[in-house]
């Protein structure tokens, strides 16, 4: 369940930093983004994040997941009080609460399906192995 909260994420950023970075022009004023290339570099960031996404789905551990689960709640509190708007058509609100409600599950997902004790757990010790003549003795 780690791993899919994971790559729940970078399936949705993946294709929506695409979609930015190679927005028509005259699709961006219908979005209301005055400023072309702020969509380019939020595109950019939004892809790159996405793709670390996949990377660390591989081997996550306490940083990936707290990453994850911090970015992921930190662009919830950017887009939800920009969803609430009533100046915004239903189409673009609704698409809005959209993702934020998929990256605020994503969040949760990996906050609860990571273990507590792999983050802190320490490695365990070896005892000492026995040589064959100690057990022969026993």
């Amino acid at each position: 369940m780690l791993r899919a909260s994971f790559w729940l994420t970078a399936l949705l950023l993946i294709p929506l930093g695409l979609g930015l970075y190679f927005l028509p022009e005259d699709l961006s004023g219908l979005l209301g983004i005055s400023a072309l290339w702020l969509a380019r570099v939020s595109g950019g960031l939004l892809l790159a994040w996405g793709a670390f996404q996949i990377a660390a789905s591989l081997a996550p551990d306490a940083a990936k997941v707290g990453g994850l689960v911090g970015g992921n709640l930190l662009m919830v509190a950017t887009l939800l009080p920009a969803a609430l708007r009533l100046s915004l058509t239903p189409e673009l609100r609704g698409a809005l609460l959209l993702v934020s409600g998929w990256l605020g599950l994503a969040a949760l997902l990996a906050l609860l399906s990571f273990p507590l004790e792999r983050a802190t757990a320490r490695p365990p010790r070896t005892l000492p192995r026995q040589t064959q003549a100690q057990e022969d003795e026993k």
